[in-house]
């Protein structure tokens, strides 16, 4: 094949790979549907939460504290008399919020690393590898928590020690990927006729790895949901009385004893189906994207 022949199967390369991963989401089956489904469900839920939540999550009536289910409340209301469905669906803002930017903070840096290891390799490669290495080392759990005792209680803080650590993981990934693009003909025709590699990475390596950076971040979506949701349970995250999954579950542990789980019940139940669907839909991006790679 000619250099020229070559430059010009990378357009028709690169879209073929998109659109066979935009085909794939009909192969997901029956449970990675149903899991695309509820994380869409629960996307629609914290934009539009403010508009359905029947009461104000934060208004106290302390005589109806531990109401039960009722047309006014349909899930009960907690310690306080506030409307526990208000506030699980207002929670899910701030519960959604926090691991999304969490992943596109570690997604975006991780595939700008990889693709710059990719590209130029030799010391380049080794010194970032190193960095990464260093970073592996620290787990985000841990450094969230110091940073948390650095800079002050919040969830601004805990989302970017959080991010921090996530970045190795999507750069380990999204490297390998890059590398095995690199190495294709059509980036060699491509830099013999004089594109930059600028242009290369971003017009042509991109976007074949980016089916593995989003099924990626897709499954780290849901981790990071459980580590803000720890650190929001030992009342380092969001705070007292915005609502949030992580940090009902801690203000509800006090009601397990005197016998209304509810809070903490139905919070943990949120986070469980919410890490369960993004943790399915991202395995079944994954298989999709390596059974196209095949």
């Amino acid at each position: 094949m000619s250099v020229s022949a070559a430059a010009a199967a990378a357009e028709p390369v690169r879209h073929g790979r998109l659109r066979r991963t935009a085909r794939g989401l009909s192969g997901l089956g029956v449970l990675g549907t149903a899991a695309l489904v509820i994380c869409v469900l629960l996307a629609l839920l914290a934009i539009i939460a403010p508009l359905i939540a029947p009461h104000d999550p934060n208004a106290v009536t302390l005589s109806q504290a531990y109401a039960g289910a009722s047309s006014a409340h349909p899930l009960g209301t907690d310690s306080n008399g506030r409307d526990l469905l208000s506030r699980l669906i207002i929670g899910s803002r701030t519960s959604l919020l926090g691991p999304l930017l969490v992943t596109l903070m570690a997604a975006v840096i991780g595939a700008i690393l990889a693709l710059v290891c990719a590209w130029f390799g030799g010391w380049v490669d080794g010194a970032i590898s190193r960095v990464l290495d260093v970073l592996f080392s620290f787990p985000g759990l841990l450094l969230a928590v110091v940073a948390v005792a650095v800079f002050g209680r919040g969830l601004s803080a805990a989302v970017i020690a959080l991010g921090i650590s996530y970045i190795p993981y999507h750069a380990r990934v999204t490297r390998s990927a890059a590398i095995r693009e690199r190495s294709m003909p059509y980036v060699s025709a491509l830099h013999v006729q004089g594109f930059s590699g600028l242009r290369i990475c971003v017009r042509n390596i991109l976007p074949n790895v980016f089916p593995l950076i989003v099924a990626h971040a897709t499954v780290a979506f849901g981790y990071a949901m459980v580590d803000l949701a720890a650190i929001s349970f030992l009342g380092l995250g969001v705070q007292p009385p915005t609502a949030d999954w992580g940090s009902m579950v801690s203000t509800g542990e006090p009601g397990i004893l005197s016998g209304h789980p509810q809070e903490s019940l139905y919070a943990g139940i949120c986070i469980v189906i919410a890490v369960a669907a993004f943790n399915v839909l991202g395995e079944r991006l994954s298989d999709r994207q390596q059974g196209t790679a095949r």
